[in-house]
């Protein structure tokens, strides 16, 4: 059993959370280059955080152009146990209305020009995305959400476009065929790696806007969208609060996926064939098995 250390990245809207004692900022070097900016490192009550916003001071990073190894690498350095993703999302159902939360549970990756793995030639390595979320740590998140006043829904498939630019009509009627429940443009690569570097994941998706795919309804726009953030961005705090004080009477024990021990079985590459500078690259997140 270890103490919990809850690494969170904060999405749209959410640069900062409240009522962290002594904290202090750091900046962590990554052999994968710099993180989206200093972690803020802290504590509330018994339980530590570490809080990195995923787009930059001023939000000045695209969603493609967010540096994911770099930043789940520096969580993992910064003594991590657990990551909690809050991000903002669009509504692809009429049941999730804008202003509630979605802990979800699975993903659906339509990105395409991001790196997505720690590992590659010289150390390859396959893990396995079937559950790709901490069902602990989302049941967790979404009680202390709850707890904060926000409307909650748990489970829920989401997909993960591109972007930078929302989705066309077409496309938004299509997700909705395949079953999705939200859209979104960051948790991927971000979930894969997390796994990766065997940190258990979960999501609290805070929605902001139905997307297109409402007839009876403007298509979205950003005007929108921001003043329905600040408000999912007050509940949001406000339920780290909640669960920072759960979190002090749960004792952390390993996720029911075997999340932390899933590299166990995963490394493929020969030790003879292995490449000594992608070794020295994954000191981090496969130290453990490396």
């Amino acid at each position: 059993m270890t103490k919990w250390t809850i690494g969170v990245i904060g999405g749209s809207g959410l640069y900062q959370i409240d009522g962290l004692e002594n904290a202090r900022q750091q900046v962590i070097e990554t052999p994968w280059g710099p993180t989206s900016g200093p972690l803020t490192l802290g504590s509330i009550g018994a339980v530590d955080f570490v809080f990195l916003p995923r787009h930059g001071a001023g939000h000045r990073l695209t969603p493609t152009t967010v540096p994911y190894r770099a930043n789940i690498d520096a969580l993992k350095r910064a003594g991590c146990t657990d990551i909690l993703s809050i991000s903002a999302c669009g509504s692809l159902q009429e049941q999730y209305p804008p202003g509630s939360f979605v802990m979800v549970d699975q993903f659906i990756d339509r990105t395409f020009a991001r790196e997505k793995s720690f590992f590659g030639p010289g150390m390859v390595a396959h893990v396995s995305m079937a559950d790709p979320i901490c069902s602990r740590l989302s049941a967790l998140a979404g009680d202390a959400a709850t707890a904060a006043g926000a409307e909650v829904h748990r489970g829920g498939t989401y997909l993960v476009m591109e972007g930078p630019q929302f989705s066309s009509r077409a496309e938004s009627h299509l997700y909705r065929q395949w079953g999705c429940d939200v859209i979104g443009m960051t948790n991927m690569p971000e979930a894969k790696l997390a796994r990766e570097a065997e940190l258990p994941y979960a999501t609290m998706a805070m929605v902001t806007d139905y997307d297109c795919w409402r007839d009876d309804t403007a298509a979205v726009e950003v005007t929108n969208i921001l003043e329905v953030m600040a408000n999912n961005t007050a509940r949001a705090k406000a339920a780290i609060a909640k669960l920072a004080a759960a979190l002090q009477d749960t004792p952390r024990t390993p996720s029911p996926q075997g999340i932390e021990t899933c590299l166990d079985y995963a490394l493929i590459t020969a030790p003879e064939a292995r490449d000594p500078a992608l070794l020295a690259k994954l000191d981090a997140v496969a130290g453990r098995v490396l």
